[in-house]
């Protein structure tokens, strides 16, 4: 079925939930009115609807594929790339100094995921360049900033990251990748990296690399990683991409999903480069560009939400099958189909809001300096990435349920967005690694952003109460239920407690938080709204309570079965 960009609802959660207003107010953004992003959503919508969406299903039955040491990406992928790149989509945030557009994050957010919902496979290449571009923009040196943002900035050239190993995944302090100074300001890169999506493909002229590898002499662990520069083809005295460097594609991975997407083990071999940022700084760096792209992998999980949402509902509305309360003809209107539709649409709408609540967040920090704004934009993000991925998942999943036996049928089309999507919780840093920065990194200021956003929450009820008692109620109680979470959370010492109640913490979090979001909507919404927000909250809300009773349970018990009791 063809995919319909969900512009009106990004709109509404824009002017409603989370205060894309204060934005054109700042000197940073007084040119992003609404006005300006009305017709940005619209534009890229129409994108998406009419280029992306029609290939998503080609991307899957026509993989990427490794010819003779080239790799050719699906039928007509190039061609949609072309599209991006003439559309300022790659560069839309980037800085206007560099050929970007200068919009804010939650513009480009909200982008990636209509992206996301219409072609995951292709949205993944423009995605992992937009944080390129950002750590660049943040670390590289004057030259380098010089020769490489433009051309990345317009999609002439695409980026990448490369910090896994064989041996280093979670653990990126393992990185073996070595690098020599070659004493004429460049770098000889040596090791290989895997996982490496978009590593090379035939969609621009130049793909750059940014590569994690060691110094002679460096440190053990993370405090001995530097970050490197290393293009395909070394750009000439022009800056046009010119002979090979030492960069070799071994293979692609045969995955679940993705089969559009090329994922490829990468060998360099005294490849040059360039150091991007200080020695033995190189995290540092990096995380520059995981933040962003984390906030962006949370938002390809709403995408591929709402996609698997339209393809599920419009199998619903059409399939007759037995009798329904009402009469109507669909399946749709058996209370289960109803309920698991309802479910999917509520809990959209709850990651949606709290992808974009994050992105204002970042962009207030950027526009105004203020410290508050950073840490709500930390705060959220881990939030953001699990939730939003975490909702991809059971949204797609509950989209093959509704389409019954079919939806097991790969002609059917429910499965690929299932199989896609699932990948989001495991890249850009595990969800359960989301769930353990937001209880140690996040809660190092002893848990003031939370208390913070907590506050926000009860206030926003507070306001509520009147027009919708019982919602608002419901929502006020979950909040101090966090609050009392929150305040043991931060007092225990031990972070194994903390860690092993992270993922239920970080899943009882963002329900709160889908509770505030949908009653702000019933406050500011028509009927329909109103009716969304109840059966949130009056029906998946109260996971809240379970979730995070077993987040105060911390590591009590969890170690009395022994890996061999395990192994029985």
């Amino acid at each position: 079925m063809p995919f319909r960009s969900p512009v009106s609802d990004q709109l509404f959660v824009l002017d409603h939930i989370v205060g894309y207003d204060r934005l054109p107010g700042t000197a940073r953004f007084a040119g992003a009115d609404r006005e300006t992003a009305g017709a940005v959503l619209t534009e890229a919508g129409r994108l998406c609807d009419e280029i992306l969406a029609p290939l998503r299903r080609t991307g899957d039955t026509d993989p990427a594929r490794l010819e003779n040491g080239v790799v050719r990406t699906p039928a007509g992928f190039a061609e949609a790339y072309g599209a991006i790149a003439e559309g300022g989509w790659v560069g839309a945030a980037a800085d206007p100094a560099w050929g970007g557009l200068g919009l804010p994050v939650t513009l480009q957010t909200a982008v990636s995921e209509m992206m996301s919902g219409a072609n995951l496979a292709l949205q993944i290449c423009p995605l992992l360049t937009q944080g390129q571009i950002e750590a660049l923009e943040h670390h590289a040196s004057d030259a380098l900033k010089a020769l490489y943002l433009p051309k990345l900035t317009s999609g002439a050239w695409t980026g990448t990251m490369n910090l896994t190993e064989p041996q280093a995944g979670s653990d990126v302090g393992a990185v073996r990748t070595a690098a020599t100074d070659h004493g004429d300001g460049s770098y000889r890169i040596s090791g290989q990296k895997i996982y490496i999506s978009y590593g090379d493909h035939d969609l621009a002229e130049n793909i750059c690399h940014l590569v994690l590898a060691r110094l002679p002499g460096a440190a053990p662990g993370t405090k001995g990683i530097s970050l490197f520069l290393v293009p395909k083809r070394l750009p000439d005295e022009a800056g046009r991409p010119g002979v090979a460097n030492g960069v070799k594609v071994v293979s692609l991975e045969h995955k679940l999903g993705l089969h559009g997407s090329p994922t490829a083990v990468l060998q360099f071999e005294e490849a040059t480069g360039w150091l991007v940022g200080e020695p033995n700084g190189g995290m540092a760096a990096m995380f520059t560009m995981m933040n962003n792209a984390r906030l962006g992998v949370g938002v390809q999980g709403v995408g591929s939400a709402e996609g698997a949402y339209q393809h599920a509902l419009a199998y619903a509305l059409d399939r007759h099958q037995g009798p329904t309360p009402t009469g109507a003809p669909g399946i749709a209107d058996h209370a289960d189909v109803r309920r698991m539709l309802t479910a999917m649409r509520a809990d959209i709408f709850a990651a949606r809001a709290l992808a974009l609540d994050c992105a204002v967040a970042i962009d207030m920090a950027r526009a105004t300096g203020e410290d508050g704004w950073a840490a709500r934009a930390a705060l959220l993000t881990p939030l953001a990435k699990a939730f939003g991925t975490d909702t991809g998942i059971a949204v797609a999943e509950q989209g093959v349920q509704v389409h019954g036996g079919i939806g097991v049928i790969e002609e059917a089309g429910a499965a690929q967005f299932s199989r896609d999507v699932r990948v989001t919780a495991i890249y850009e840093g595990t969800n359960g690694i989301q769930a353990m920065d937001l209880v140690a990194r996040k809660m190092a200021d002893g848990g003031e952003a939370a208390f913070a956003l907590i506050d926000a929450i009860t206030e926003q009820a507070e306001v509520g109460r009147d027009r919708l008692p019982d919602l608002a109620e419901a929502v006020w109680e979950a909040a101090e239920t966090l609050r009392e979470a929150t305040e043991w959370l931060v007092t225990q010492p031990d972070m194994t407690d903390r860690f092993a109640g992270a993922v239920p913490f970080l899943r009882g979090m963002a329900r709160v938080l889908g509770g505030h979001y949908h009653l702000c909507a019933a406050l500011a919404g028509d009927t329909p709204r109103v009716a969304l927000a109840r059966f949130y909250i009056k029906r998946l809300l109260p996971e809240h309570a379970a979730s995070l009773t077993q987040a105060r349970e911390g590591a009590a018990g969890l170690y009395d079965l022994s890996l061999e009791d395990l192994a029985a």
